[in-house]
């Protein structure tokens, strides 16, 4: 079952049970992937990679969005924004744990024969595609270990 069909399926179980908080973010996440299955010129359905995508995308713009209700103390608001991030989450294949992470970017290292910094969006781009076969990673993790990496050499 694909991702988006399992979207639709809970959408109707959360309907059912009257659960309102499930019901209105999975509303919000699934009119952001009928969005930008609509983005282009032409409207295609996205595969399940971009629906990936998108979903992930959601859950950045929730918890950027929790940060700044947090740094504004409006805790009640940041509170909704993690608990929807959290939620979208479980929807997401598992991310990466820091040793899998770690040893991707020694690959990544290995594989480029980086010598530097200056080698750092050769090895970003290999750790980036190793990555996505293994599982969800964050960008801004990924490019800090690779940093680190480097800087080491």
């Amino acid at each position: 079952m694909s991702t988006l069909d399992r979207l639709t399926t809970d959408l109707t179980a959360s309907m059912k049970a009257r659960d309102a908080f499930r019901t209105n973010t999975l509303r919000q996440v699934i009119g952001a992937v009928r969005a930008a299955e609509k983005a282009g010129p032409v409207a295609v359905e996205l595969d399940e990679e971009q629906v990936q995508g998108v979903l992930a995308s959601e859950v950045k713009k929730r918890r950027d969005s929790a940060q700044i209700y947090t740094d504004a103390h409006a805790t009640e608001r940041a509170e909704t924004e993690t608990a929807e991030a959290d939620l979208i989450e479980t929807y997401l294949p598992a991310a990466l744990d820091e040793a899998q992470l770690d040893a991707v970017v020694a690959d990544a290292v290995a594989a480029t024969g980086a010598t530097g910094m200056k080698d750092m969006g050769t090895v970003m781009k290999a750790a980036t595609a190793a990555a996505s076969g293994l599982g969800r990673v964050d960008g801004k993790a990924l490019s800090q270990r690779v940093r680190q990496a480097l800087q080491a050499l």
